[in-house]
């Protein structure tokens, strides 16, 4: 039986984990979330899953739980997310600090194997060179989040210097799938497409992203449980097919057959970095396989909304 603790799961890419792992019955994964951006609706109704609602930031809420159970291994996937929340609320940013803090702290207290942080792209700010490599690329990141993320890397990397607490840091890259909420860009510009409305699109459009299907991300994150190359390693996880935002309207409008005109509304003034894309060769060995195209999974995504 192994025991697992997943912060953040009742959001997009924690909840698919929950399902994955839970589908192995002698499992046990614990789910806690303060829903202030999660859905309970997001959470596996199974058995061996248990939800707590608990905010990672405070110390005294988040310890119970670890008295507990007896977690083998700890997700850190709790966060603020989206380009728009987490420039609005800088300081709601700064506090998930106090969240890694206590993860690692309890986690080194009570046992627990190897942590799991998901970074994020973030932590690169404007690219110096593409494939974005996980140990090339200079960390240039300046807004709120990307450095709470690169705050996070290296205390889960001091942690493991000074007291051996094992880690792997996901640096995800745009992720989506159907728990993903319309604050980002796809999921947002394919229920416009479904309902023949205007796409809204910042700037020219010319600004490039990567993005990669739900499962193909978890599936890598579980991998890398007993995958040794991810012992004490930073992994990009995404997608390495670059496209433009412009090109992923015109994609999504193409494949919906929708009457969706695109409207290009002015720049943002930051946080719209102009490429994203990751270098996915440490992914690539961790999988095995290929990615999910990006048809496929929009394909999948229409038939989700469609039964909604």
């Amino acid at each position: 039986m192994t025991t697992y603790l997943i912060t953040g799961g009742a959001g997009n890419v924690g909840s698919t984990l929950a399902k994955h792992l839970a589908s192995d019955k002698s499992n046990i994964i614990v789910i806690i979330d303060n829903l202030s951006t999660g859905s309970l609706h997001k959470i596996p109704k199974l058995d061996n899953v248990k939800f707590i609602k608990s905010d990672v930031n405070n110390y005294e809420d988040i310890a119970p739980v670890f008295a507990r159970y007896d977690f083998d291994f700890v997700f850190h996937y709790a966060a603020m997310v989206g380009v728009k929340r987490t420039l609005k609320h800088p300081m709601s940013v700064l506090k998930d600090i106090e969240g890694i803090k206590n993860i690692l702290s309890l986690s080194k207290n009570s046992g627990v194997q190897r942590v799991f942080y998901s970074s994020s792209s973030e932590v690169y700010g404007e690219p110096f060179e593409i494939p974005q490599n996980e140990n090339t690329t200079p960390l240039n990141s300046r807004l709120p989040y990307a450095i709470v993320k690169n705050v996070g890397e290296a205390f889960f990397k001091s942690y493991y210097q000074e007291y051996g607490l094992e880690y792997t840091i996901f640096r995800f890259f745009n992720t989506y799938g159907p728990n993903q909420s319309e604050d980002f860009v796809l999921p947002r510009f394919l229920k416009l497409a479904l309902q023949n409305k205007d796409i809204n699109i910042y700037g020219d459009g010319l600004q490039t992203r990567s993005f990669c299907y739900v499962d193909d991300n978890v599936e890598t994150c579980i991998k890398a449980i007993t995958d040794k190359s991810c012992v004490n390693e930073v992994l990009n996880v995404g997608s390495d097919k670059e496209q433009t935002i412009l090109s992923l309207a015109e994609e999504i409008i193409s494949l919906t057959n929708s009457k969706s005109n695109i409207v290009h509304l002015p720049a943002l003034k930051e946080g719209d970095m102009a490429r994203r894309c990751p270098d996915t060769s440490k992914m690539k060995k961790v999988l095995g396989r290929d990615l999910m195209p990006l048809e496929e999974g929009v394909l999948k995504l229409v038939e989700y909304y469609k039964k909604q």
